[in-house]
């Protein structure tokens, strides 16, 4: 291989034969004066060729930038999209569990809905029944008041027929069995009274005879009532349960304890006039065969 300075003076020795030929022999001066412009313009290509390099280089240095900023840029973008769909998957997550807690709710809140349908039913079904009750004991109540004044005449009379009699005097005084001691005395001692007499101190079962008892009684008498034989629960004396009662307000009450036995008070025009007290009390005793 030649190095560059073989190479060049071989140009000029071509160019010095070239000129040889054409114009003949040159001198010395213009011989070095062509070298010179050859190497001037071997620098200038030189420069050319450096300046060409750099420029490539510049482009290729901003390409690569360009390039860099261009994968870091999308780096950034696949990051941010990566980030974003992580936080879509979070939210689908807490919409699926905010889903399932709403159908669970919305079961739970159905079969409430379906339990109070149920109850509701069956409260119509009670109200309709009760209505007709109602209805009916309105009817019988109805029945009843266009029968009362009948029977208030025929309690009035029987009454009046019995004081009749007991202003006559004696120990007792009778209307259809029934017969009151005017002596007052112990519960004990005035149903012993009565079953002497072969009756029992009198059992009120119905308010058609409590009517006519509270008219009779012009003072506080005993009748067949009381919790002797099983404290708290109130027997006739025929042994028979109290199922309907006609007590004063308050009573009874048992107070101290001590009250087992019932009188019935004399007051005529008030319904509810029964009223418990010890047995030892000194009361009339009504009776009845």
């Amino acid at each position: 291989m030649y190095d560059k300075t073989q190479e060049q003076n071989m140009e000029f020795e071509a160019i010095y034969e070239s000129d040889e030929e054409t114009t003949g022999p040159r001198t010395l001066s213009y011989i070095k004066a062509k070298r010179k412009a050859l190497q001037c313009r071997g620098s200038r290509c030189l420069v050319l060729i450096t300046v060409g390099l750099g420029l490539i280089c510049v482009l290729l240095l901003v390409f690569i930038i360009l390039q860099h900023n261009t994968i870091t840029a999308e780096r950034d973008l696949i990051k941010s999209y990566k980030n974003t769909a992580e936080e879509f998957n979070q939210t689908i997550n807490s919409l699926q569990d905010n889903y399932t807690d709403l159908m669970t709710e919305k079961h739970q809140l159905q079969n409430n809905f379906n339990s109070l349908t149920q109850k509701n039913l069956e409260l119509e079904t009670k109200v309709n029944v009760l209505t007709a009750e109602k209805d009916q004991l309105q009817r019988d109540f109805d029945s009843l008041g266009q029968r009362n004044p009948d029977f208030e005449s025929k309690v009035t009379n029987l009454s009046d027929e019995l004081k009749k009699n007991v202003s006559k005097g004696g120990n007792q005084c009778s209307l259809d069995g029934l017969f009151v001691s005017k002596k007052a005395m112990s519960w004990y001692a005035s149903r012993q009274y009565c079953r002497d007499r072969g009756g029992d101190l009198v059992i009120i079962k119905s308010i058609e005879k409590q009517r006519l008892m509270s008219s009779l009684v012009s003072e506080r008498a005993w009748i067949g009532l009381s919790d002797i034989v099983s404290e708290g629960n109130l027997t006739w004396v025929d042994n028979s349960p109290l199922n309907q009662g006609f007590w004063f307000e308050g009573e009874p009450n048992d107070e101290d304890g001590n009250e087992d036995c019932v009188e019935i008070m004399a007051f005529s025009s008030i319904l509810d006039n029964w009223n418990d007290l010890p047995c030892s009390s000194k009361r009339k005793g009504i009776c009845e065969k």
